[in-house]
């Protein structure tokens, strides 16, 4: 509570009316002397406050999601590869579980029996290696 500045007549002098309001966790400070009354500039500035918390925290939460897309969203170069298609060699590699394998051929027409058994066994040992 403090007295009001500027133009206004006598009361501005006499008053104790302006009102000032810290929230103390953030330090956002909302100030109110449009009033005469100490009641309504205290609820003017009670409203000032509110809306800059819930700018701040919409603010907060709009940076949060743009991190997660961010972090979602990666540019993939060549040491990231999952797999190697070769036509030429009749060669496909998965470059995670090491497989290698020369029946591309194979592949492409359905026979993916051994490429799915070098995903699972790769399964199966980080699953041991992180028990």
């Amino acid at each position: 509570m403090y007295r009001s500045s500027g133009p206004g007549g006598q009361s501005v002098n006499t008053t104790d009316s302006a009102v000032r309001i810290t929230h103390i966790p953030t330090g956002v400070v909302a100030s109110c002397q449009n009033e005469k009354s100490q009641l309504q500039n205290k609820e003017q500035a009670l409203r000032i406050l509110r809306s800059r918390l819930l700018a701040a925290a919409q603010e907060e939460a709009e940076r949060n999601a743009a991190d997660a897309r961010r972090s979602q969203v990666r540019t993939v170069d060549r040491s990231e590869k999952i797999r190697t298609y070769n036509f030429p060699e009749n060669r496909i590699s998965d470059h995670r579980v090491g497989f290698k394998a020369y029946n591309l051929d194979q592949v492409l027409d359905g026979d993916l029996d051994a490429m799915i058994q070098a995903c699972v066994d790769a399964d199966s040992a980080a699953k041991l290696a992180a028990a």
